[in-house]
């Protein structure tokens, strides 16, 4: 277990724009924060420029952080949080050095090829290291910025919490603990999703009675989903899941609601994610969500609906009338 004092040593695995943003905000009373990139020019930027102009433009970074290229750099850190795709974790945790740090999960999503939650990705791959979940309603520019933040801390237990939370918690960010890692993940996981359709009904045109009514519905698809994984309805209605929905559901800062709105005007798919700079979580959250929540025997229709617009099996007009023309029943199905 690691030994947390005033110095202990961050790094953040990825220097994208949230990794960049939390490196940042969680720089502030440290020595020297270590961000790890695959980029060269983002390391060049960061360490010479103190700016990250090809994720998080515009934004001045602190002197006192190092960026590297070299991922067993981070050997020695005490917490390491893991701001990687989803996609990318699990290659990702296996180049980790040999560290007893604790690990923080950054990324929101499901594996696509075992449908696990990142967390259980990381007790497959890093059993022995401590680990929580960092997660909730964040914009990286406004981290970045030092605007208000909060946001929740899961932590396998008290005792994690007790020692990674005075490293977390800055002046403008302020972590909420929590014990339901899968809660706090499911919720970050199928918010994505969720921002995608109300996206696609910004982009249709189909006003804001609809999109409030997709967020309503959407929450209850994500309060049965959790459920079914063992989550708690508490936790979903926290921070980290309906704070999370409704922030990411209601602005093209939301790279999910972006996709969703390009959908609404008739773009594809996949020209709207050919962008490789520019990772929208949700559509690959999707399709694995959906194959999860079937073989679960959960019914989510808006997420039906989001993969069939996301495989261009359909159009905005008709996933509308399907919705709309589903059996009446009780709100609280």
């Amino acid at each position: 277990m690691i030994v947390v004092h005033a110095k202990a040593r961050i790094g953040v695995v990825g220097a994208g724009a949230w990794g960049t943003a939390l490196a940042q905000v969680l720089s502030e009373g440290q020595d020297e924060l270590l961000l790890w990139a695959r980029e060269p020019e983002v390391v060049e930027q960061v360490n010479q420029a103190h700016e990250n102009r090809m994720f998080l433009s515009s934004h001045s970074l602190r002197q006192n952080i190092r960026a590297t290229l070299d991922i067993a750099d981070m050997a020695e850190r005490d917490v390491l949080l893991m701001v990687t795709p989803a996609q990318h974790l699990r290659s990702c945790l296996a180049t980790l050095p040999e560290t007893n740090a604790a690990i923080i999960l950054c990324c929101k999503g499901i594996e696509a090829d075992s449908q696990l939650l990142m967390s259980e990705v990381a007790q497959e791959i890093r059993p022995d290291n401590p680990l929580a979940v960092l997660s909730g309603p964040t914009f990286a520019h406004e981290v970045a910025k030092g605007l208000p933040t909060a946001l929740t801390l899961a932590c396998e237990n008290e005792a994690l919490w007790d020692q990674i939370n005075p490293l977390i918690a800055k002046t403008s960010f302020r972590p909420y603990f929590s014990n339901d890692i899968l809660g706090a993940e499911i919720g970050g996981a199928v918010k994505n999703v969720l921002a995608i359709g109300c996206g696609v009904v910004d982009g249709a045109g189909l006003g804001q009675n609809a999109r409030a009514s997709l967020i309503g519905r959407g929450f209850a698809e994500m309060l049965r989903y959790g459920a079914s994984r063992g989550a708690k309805a508490e936790t979903l209605s926290g921070l980290c899941g309906l704070g999370d929905l409704v922030l990411t559901c209601s602005s093209t800062s939301s790279r999910n609601f972006s996709l969703g709105k390009g959908l609404g005007e008739g773009q594809s798919a996949e020209t709207l994610l050919s962008d490789r700079n520019t990772v929208a979580e949700g559509a690959y959250t999707a399709p694995v969500l959906q194959r999860d929540a079937q073989s679960r025997g959960v019914e989510m229709p808006i997420v039906d609906a989001v993969c069939a617009l996301l495989a261009g099996n359909t159009d905005p007009k008709s996933v509308v009338s399907q919705l709309m023309n589903r059996p009446l029943v009780s709100e609280r199905r």
